[in-house]
């Protein structure tokens, strides 16, 4: 039997939300380990001294490219059952930047502001506050934009299949990358030391 292993076995609603659940703890308990909870760790890649978030964030597309295709390579995996979020370029990378806007402004995206929340700090309940109510102004307007959200479609679009080579040379420049991101990491962090709070 190869994974995913809900295109073998039909799991309940309680079964999936329960697993559901469980990794929500997992990786909520792993970002407030790694100092994600707190909006000043989160903020300090964008004054370049410390760069944690994109060695973190560089280091699971690394690790997860590297483990689905070789699941693949060797049959465990079945990639044509993974679910892709359709691509639409212009609509996405507007809500890229939006994302990216708050993320600057508000200290935190979505999945960190909860793990702050889930610890007492008042910033981030009201970064998630703030978020519901992007989100429920956005439910309003989406009926007069729905045509534009759907615009510049490519439908479930891969690196490989939009370049044409094969998955393995793109998971060797994505970890190209990332041992490029992370040496410059190290010289922007060394650079801009003085810019740290006391």
């Amino acid at each position: 039997m190869t994974a995913p292993l809900a295109s073998h076995v039909e799991f309940g609603l309680g079964t999936e939300l329960a697993i559901a659940i469980a990794l929500g703890l997992f990786f909520g308990f792993f970002l407030e380990r790694a100092g994600f909870g707190s909006s000043r760790r989160l903020a300090a890649v964008f004054y370049l001294y410390d760069m944690a978030v994109l060695k973190v964030m560089f280091s699971a597309i690394a690790t997860a490219a590297i483990g689905l295709w070789l699941l693949a390579a060797i049959g465990w995996l079945d990639l044509a059952e993974i679910y892709l979020v359709p691509t639409f370029v212009l609509p996405q990378f507007v809500g890229g930047l939006v994302l990216g806007a708050g993320f600057v402004i508000g200290g935190y995206c979505p999945g960190t502001s909860v793990a702050g929340m889930a610890t007492g700090r008042i910033d981030a309940l009201l970064y998630a506050l703030g978020m519901l109510a992007g989100l429920a102004a956005y439910a309003e307007v989406h009926p007069a934009i729905e045509a534009w959200t759907k615009t510049t479609a490519l439908g479930e679009a891969t690196w490989p299949e939009a370049l044409g080579v094969s998955r393995g040379l793109v998971v060797a420049v994505v970890v190209a990358l990332a041992a490029v991101a992370f040496w410059a990491a190290a010289r922007l962090e060394k650079a801009f030391v003085n810019r740290r709070p006391a």
